[in-house]
This record gives C-alpha cells, sequence and structure tokens, in this order.
C-alpha cells in the first residue's frame, strides 16, 4: 500500500457476512488471543493483588505537600490574604498566592474553549471552593493545619446559581474582568435549518413538545485528582506524575502555561484509578504543584480530597431543553427541534476538543431518517463550578441522544401508538448507509431494526405488555413500565478536520516494535482508566501479525517514551488508537513479507499471509511457511539487502470521519404507588460496536455503563443553594449506585462493523451510558403515561416519582393499607 490512507481503506477480514448476518458469537478467533476472543485481562494481576501504582502511592525524596485553600463563598471579592499565622507552624515550608504565581506567569491558564481561568485568585472568587491560595509543607497533615491559618479577607457578593436567573437584567456580572462582558451570556450557537424546520412544523398533522432538564454530574472516579511535580535543575527539566487522560496533550499545555519547552517537560500517568472525563482537563492544583516544584526545587505532591473533587473539578451535562416533533398522523417523523440553555459555570472551561461550541450536540436526530432539524443553545456564566466534560460520552452526545429518545416516546403517547413501532417507522434503513442527517454528520453504518427486534425478543417485550394491561385493570399496588432507547452516538473525537485540543488536530499514535527474539512491544498515544487496552491493543497485533498474545506488551502513559498522541476520552481509544495500532501491525507486516521471501527464498509475490494460521506461505506450496516470530531474528541479523534492519513502525492515524456505534435497550420496572420506589423488573441491552476485539472486556464495559446510566437516572445530581454552596460535595449527598441497586443485566449484540475503519471497529465504552437514561425514564414514564403523565425529570428519587403518582391520581395513601391494633405493637395489613 502507498499510503496510510490506503491502507485504512483495507477491507477487514472481520466484518460479518455479505447477507448482513451477525459475526460469530464467542470467542471466534483463532486460538493466538486475537480478534475476537475473550482473553483475560492482563493489567487485573496487578490491580485485584494490591500492586498498582496510582499518583498518590507516588513518593520522592524530600517530597513537600501542597494544601489548597479554598473560598467558602460562591461569589466575594477578595480583600486581602494573610498567610503569616501558616508560616508559624513547624513544617509549613511556603503559602503562594496569586502574586507569587504572577512573578512567574502562572497566575491564570487557558481553557479548551478561549477563556482564561484563575489558577489562584487574586480579585473576585467565582465558585464555591475556588482556589485563593496555597500552603506547601513537610507532610499533608502539616499542610492542611496550615491552610487552616491562613486569614482571608471577603467582600461577598450575591451570587447566582441557575443559568436562566443568570440571563436576567439585574443579574450580579460574574466576569466583570472580561472587557465588553456586560452580561453572563457566553455564547450561541445553532445547527440545522431553521426556515425548512419552522415550514414542516407548519404543515403537520401532529406536533408534540416537552421540557426536560439533563441535570448537573459529577463522574467521581475512584481516585482524585492529582499531581507530584519534580522540578530537576540539574537536568532542567519538569517530571509530573498525574491523574492525567492525555498526556501528551497536558504536556504540551504545561509548556504553553509555564514557559518550560516542551522536550523539557515530562508528564506520566501511572494507573489511573478512573477517569470518565475527570481528568481531561488542567486543574489549578497541577499548575501550582508544579510551580511550588519549580520555586522550591524541591518535588511536590498535591491530591484533592473527595469533595474537593466533586465541588471543583469538572461537571457534565446540565442542560434545560425544550424539544419538539412534528409528524404526520400515522407517527412519521418529519421534523425535530430544540432549545437549549447549558450552564457552563463560572469559566468557559468545557474539556471538549469538538470545534463546536455544543460539541456534538448536533446528533440530535438519533437513530431516525428525519428530513428536518434545528437546534439553538444558550449558554451562561453562573457561580459554580466550571467545566462541562465528556463524562462517559462524546461531547454532548448523551444530551441529544435523551433529547431524542424521550421525545419519540413523547410522541408515541399522543399517538397512542407502542413506541417500538413509532422507532421502526423511523429508522435510518439499513441499506441508506453512508447517512448524512438533517445537521450535517456522516453516519458510517447501522441496521437499528435487527438491534430492536433482538433487545424486544430478549426482554420478553409481548409478556410484559400482557403484564402491564393486567395490572392497570386490577388497579395493582405496583404499576409496571416499559422504556424503550434506540440510540446511535458518535465517538472517536476525531478527524482532524472537527476536532483539536489548543490547535493540535485529533489524531492518535502506535508505536509497534517486533524484537530480534519474536516478542513484541506496542505504545501507544492513548492513556487507560480501565478499558482493558494493555489486552485488547495486545490482541490487535496479535491479529495482524499471528503472534500469541501473551507475546505483546502494550505501554502508555509516559510521554518521554509513548508516541505523541491525544488521549482517551470520546470512546476514541479504539476508533483512533486501536486504528492506529492495527495499520502499524500491518506496516510490520508488509515489511515482514519481503523477509519471509528472503527466508523462504522466493519471490515476494508468490509469497502470501494466511491469517488463519498466522503464517507467510510459498503460493503453491502449503509445507513452505514461516511465522513472524520466526522472520523477527532475520530482520535483525541477515536482513535483506533491500530492508533497513529491524522490524518496528510507527503510524499517526486521522480517521476519515467519527465512527457511530449503536444499540436498542429494554428496561422493565415496577412503580410503587405507595412510596415512589422503583424496582428494576428487567433490562437488556443490545449493542453494536463493530467487529469486537475481546467480547470480555466489552461485556465489562457494557455492565459498568449501565450502572452509571442507573445512578444518573435514580440518584446523581450536584445541587447548589441559593447562596451557591454546593450542597452535593460528598457521597453523602452525591449519591451512587451501589450493588443493591444494580439489577442483573442481560446484553447481546449485533455486528455492523464501520466501512471506514481498518478492523471494522466502533467503540463501546461510552454507549450504555449514553443509552440507558432515556430507556429507564421512558419506562418509569410508561407506568404512569395512561393516567398523562408525560415526564419525570431526572434524578427519579423515590419522592419525585411520588410527586407524579401523586399529580395524577395514582398515589396510594400509605395509611390506608397499614392499621395499628391499639395496645398492641404489632401492625397488620388492612
Amino acid at each position: 500500500m502507498s499510503s496510510d490512507r490506503d491502507l485504512t481503506a483495507e477491507p477487514t477480514e472481520f466484518q460479518h457476512a455479505e447477507d448482513g448476518g451477525p459475526h460469530p458469537e464467542e470467542d471466534c478467533g483463532h486460538g493466538r488471543g486475537g480478534m475476537g476472543e475473550s482473553v483475560s485481562r492482563r493489567e487485573d494481576k496487578r490491580f485485584i493483588t494490591g500492586r498498582g501504582t496510582y499518583v498518590d502511592d507516588i513518593k520522592k525524596p524530600e517530597m513537600l505537600h501542597c494544601e489548597i485553600v479554598r473560598s467558602p463563598h460562591a461569589h466575594a471579592l477578595v480583600e486581602n490574604i494573610d498567610g503569616s499565622r501558616a508560616m508559624e507552624l513547624d513544617g509549613v515550608v511556603a503559602v503562594l498566592t496569586a502574586e507569587d504565581l504572577m512573578a512567574h506567569d502562572l497566575a491564570t491558564m487557558p481553557t479548551l474553549m478561549d477563556d482564561t481561568q484563575d489558577v489562584l485568585v487574586n480579585d473576585k472568587v467565582k465558585f464555591q471552593s475556588q482556589e485563593v491560595a496555597a500552603v506547601i509543607a513537610e507532610d499533608r497533615y502539616v499542610a492542611k493545619d496550615g491552610a487552616e491559618k491562613v486569614d482571608v479577607d471577603y467582600d461577598v457578593l450575591d451570587p447566582v446559581v441557575d443559568a436562566e436567573d443568570a440571563l436576567a437584567e439585574d443579574a450580579p456580572l460574574i466576569r466583570d474582568e472580561l472587557e465588553d462582558q456586560e452580561d453572563n451570556h457566553i455564547f450561541d450557537w445553532e445547527t440545522g435549518d431553521e426556515e425548512e424546520t419552522e415550514a414542516v412544523f407548519e404543515s403537520a398533522d401532529v406536533t408534540v413538545e416537552q421540557q426536560m432538564e439533563y441535570q448537573r454530574l459529577h463522574p467521581a472516579p475512584i481516585e482524585t485528582c492529582g499531581a507530584v511535580a519534580d522540578w530537576d535543575p540539574g537536568k532542567d527539566k519538569m517530571t509530573v506524575h498525574m491523574t492525567s487522560q492525555a498526556p501528551h496533550a497536558h504536556r504540551t499545555l504545561f509548556s504553553m502555561v509555564s514557559g518550560i519547552p516542551e522536550h523539557k517537560v515530562r508528564i506520566v500517568s501511572p494507573d489511573v484509578g478512573g477517569g470518565f472525563g475527570n481528568k481531561v482537563p488542567i486543574y489549578p492544583g497541577y499548575v501550582v504543584a508544579a510551580a511550588a516544584s519549580y520555586v522550591l526545587e524541591r518535588p511536590v505532591k498535591w491530591m484533592e480530597e473527595r469533595s474537593e473533587n466533586i465541588q471543583t473539578t469538572g461537571f457534565a451535562r446540565d442542560y434545560d431543553m425544550t424539544g419538539e416533533i412534528a409528524a404526520t398522523e400515522d407517527g412519521v417523523i418529519e421534523g425535530v427541534k430544540v432549545d437549549v440553555l447549558a450552564n457552563h459555570g463560572a469559566y468557559n472551561a468545557a474539556a471538549q476538543p469538538s470545534k463546536f461550541p455544543a460539541g456534538f450536540f448536533n446528533i440530535f436526530t438519533g437513530s431516525y431518517d428525519i428530513e428536518a432539524a434545528y437546534g439553538s443553545l444558550t449558554a451562561a456564566y453562573t457561580n459554580t463550578a466550571p467545566g462541562g466534560i465528556a463524562y462517559r460520552c462524546s461531547f454532548r452526545v448523551t444530551e441529544a441522544v435523551y433529547l431524542i429518545e424521550r421525545l419519540v416516546k413523547v410522541l408515541a403517547d399522543e399517538l397512542d401508538e407502542d413506541p417500538s413501532e413509532i422507532r421502526r417507522r423511523n429508522f435510518i434503513p439499513s441499506d441508506a448507509f453512508p447517512y448524512e442527517s438533517a445537521t450535517g454528520w456522516h453516519y458510517d453504518s447501522g441496521d437499528y431494526e435487527t438491534a430492536l427486534d433482538k433487545a424486544l425478543e430478549m426482554a420478553d417485550y409481548e409478556h410484559y405488555r400482557e403484564e402491564q394491561q393486567r395490572r392497570l385493570e386490577e388497579d395493582a399496588d405496583k404499576l409496571l413500565g416499559i422504556g424503550i432507547s434506540s440510540f446511535t452516538e458518535i465517538v472517536g473525537a476525531g478527524p482532524g478536520k472537527q476536532c483539536d485540543i489548543a490547535g493540535i488536530e485529533m489524531f492518535d499514535s502506535a508505536s509497534l516494535r517486533v524484537n530480534p527474539t519474536g516478542n513484541a512491544v506496542l505504545r501507544v498515544g492513548v492513556q487507560t482508566q480501565g478499558q482493558g487496552h494493555e489486552t485488547t491493543f495486545a490482541q490487535i497485533v496479535a491479529e495482524e501479525l499471528g503472534m500469541d498474545v501473551e507475546n505483546i506488551t502494550v505501554e502508555h502513559g509516559d510521554t518521554d517514551t509513548e508516541p505523541y498522541g491525544l488521549g482517551t476520552y470520546g470512546s476514541r481509544s479504539t476508533p483512533v488508537a486501536g486504528a492506529a495500532t492495527a495499520v502499524a501491525a500491518r506496516k510490520v507486516r508488509d515489511k515482514a513479507k519481503s523477509i519471509a521471501a528472503n527466508e523462504l527464498e522466493a519471490a515476494e509475490e508468490d509469497v502470501e499471509w494466511d491469517r488463519e494460521s498466522g503464517e507467510f506461505r510459498v503460493a503453491g506450496a502449503p509445507d513452505r511457511s514461516i511465522t513472524i516470530t520466526d522472520i523477527a531474528a532475520g530482520a535483525y541479523m541477515h536482513h535483506p539487502e533491500s530492508e533497513e534492519p529491524g522490524l518496528e513502525a510507527v503510524n499517526y492515524y486521522d480517521p476519515p470521519e467519527m465512527t457511530y456505534p449503536f444499540g436498542s435497550y429494554v428496561v422493565v420496572v415496577e412503580v410503587d404507588r405507595e412510596t415512589g420506589e422503583v424496582d428494576f423488573e428487567n433490562f437488556v441491552a443490545v449493542d453494536d460496536c463493530g467487529n469486537r476485539i475481546n467480547p470480555m472486556v466489552i461485556e465489562g464495559q457494557i455492565h459498568g455503563g449501565l450502572a452509571q446510566g442507573i445512578g444518573t437516572a435514580m440518584m446523581e445530581h450536584v445541587t447548589y443553594d441559593d447562596n451557591g454552596n454546593c450542597t452535593a460535595g460528598d457521597f453523602m449527598n452525591y449519591l451512587l449506585p451501589t450493588a443493591k441497586e444494580i439489577p442483573n443485566f442481560e446484553t447481546g449484540h449485533t455486528v455492523t462493523p464501520s466501512p471506514h475503519h481498518p478492523i471494522g471497529a466502533k467503540g463501546v465504552g461510552e454507549s450504555p451510558t449514553v443509552g440507558s437514561p432515556p430507556a429507564i425514564v421512558n419506562a418509569v414514564v410508561d407506568a404512569m403515561s395512561h393516567a398523562g403523565v408525560s415526564h419525570v425529570d431526572m434524578p427519579m428519587t423515590p419522592d419525585v416519582v411520588w410527586e407524579s403518582l401523586d399529580e395524577s391520581g395514582l398515589a396510594l395513601d400509605p395509611s390506608a393499607s397499614v392499621s395499628f391494633d391499639v395496645g398492641t405493637d404489632e401492625a397488620a395489613d388492612d
């Protein structure tokens, strides 16, 4: 092949049958641990035996500790900062303020959305717990004591925490330091054809409208954010061990902020205790630790506490959405429009690399063939933590999917139609791909109806519809609801024409070397946080080169040794870095073919690659063959004159388009009319992520994502009071699902390969978090829709659900079913 682009177009041997039939079910590889085999995750050995290395495990000689002094107020002028009492403590080495950082041009840092954020505040705090000063001490406990002794004088101002209130004429101005900033408005954005869409709505037989909120969420990783910065004046080099999902991008940003030449900055991201987007941004604590190490010439560690992580680091969602559908009387959707108000917090610091202010929200037409679509969005500053990250989703895809999947349910109820039939009627046909949506996105491939049919069959859909009707007729205490979500996601965070970080286009990389003894080292630019990269990327190499997966090591997370990559988020690992890995392996294989011809004493054109056996064979002479393990020695010891020594290749892969995984979920719930409690009766998830690398890893990814989807739908919410205090700053108030709340999941899959991906893969890590919340909400609404309930906002806690039951007349009075026998302690049912 003459170029990488040609290689990406190479037909994959893993695609499903031409008649559209499914891929063989499980463990369909060749026994070497390649594509389709459920290889056990090799990284789990160190994790489950306590031998992982996380940032907080890093210890350096003479290491100091950093504690951040944070504002108790959401909006206040900083009148004075006095660190003298802190400096009197034994062990306190320094108290840093914005003034100290200014001396090194480190007082502010850029965001990914062309805004500037304070590292330490010098004039005015703009959200509760914002960074005001830092105490550096010999140990963490002394640093914490010192932080409590830093005296800060505040002149408290009125805060505003709601985006709608922030845009009111009399709202306090939050970003008054910005030139020409007269209000709290950040930007307006629109997509689609407004005029065409309005015309469709004017002539439509049926229109429906629904307002809905996607609440503010927090990824809440197991390990909070932190860094160990170590400036070595002897080597004139800064090394930072940090909780990073994008080490190379962080190195570039560190260099831009600090002025240290990039080749003098090393970022090391060891085992990352969960990320989910929370560890994409640069946080002030990283910069402070690095600045302190530079000034003091000693290593400095900064690690957040849990409350700091929830209160100050990147949040997700926080969209107030109103959506409308125009349809025929037969339920054919002709148009969709949406209006969104987005809360971006105190700084426009969304960690999303797309070139669209609202990310990929313009995929709100979903899985449906819709003629016209128009969306508009307004973003506002508020006195809340800044951010807006890709919390296990591709930059606002989750909100877009939630919007359209809820609207389809509203339309089905309006027309008194089964929601599964409305979906079938409007799906993009499988023969219409590649498909361009009304908002300009190019879907690669899909077979939505097959996925839905499989999910309905697995869920025994008709049985539950009958049971639902029976309970209604019997006026049962527990209502049954069935919810469906047929989602399409957009993943990859590339190509460069649509995505960048600080102007760097969103490619990714792989460097592969086969050693003389026949084993291999793969280095990749993405960073794992639990996805199983060390296993699945090795499987791609094993498949492409016919090697045993046990003989392949995958390395990542060190900018001094790995090729430049843009990191892991937006489910881009397999779509981008997995593609780079496959192409690099094919480059190695092409060179190996020349060496094989030399070893087999045959013309190169007579040598064929046999994927099944993992061997190079001489055409017409099946007994003359050689594996790449045998070839490796020849590459270094007696290589052909036409080839350079060695057996290695590098690939930087900029995808031609994104990939579009999809699926259908069916959720069955019981809603208790007395308490508002919701129990899961059945939970079926059918996903299509293209060709599958490791079915067992995929299963684990889906289970974890579904659990997070349940948390979103049922309990998670970052809340604030009117004074701007975060009232969900710990795990007593920000609730996460536990084993008690998680039902058994039944998972299935279809396989529709991506035609432009080298191995036909699409990505799956985010799909369950994207697709499950609308299915769950649809199920709860479905239980009450016969009484006129059209929507219940998340999180659907028992009190929220009971309120809907009460307003619709469905609630039962608990006292009516329990009586107490006076004179005894026993309760008896009526």
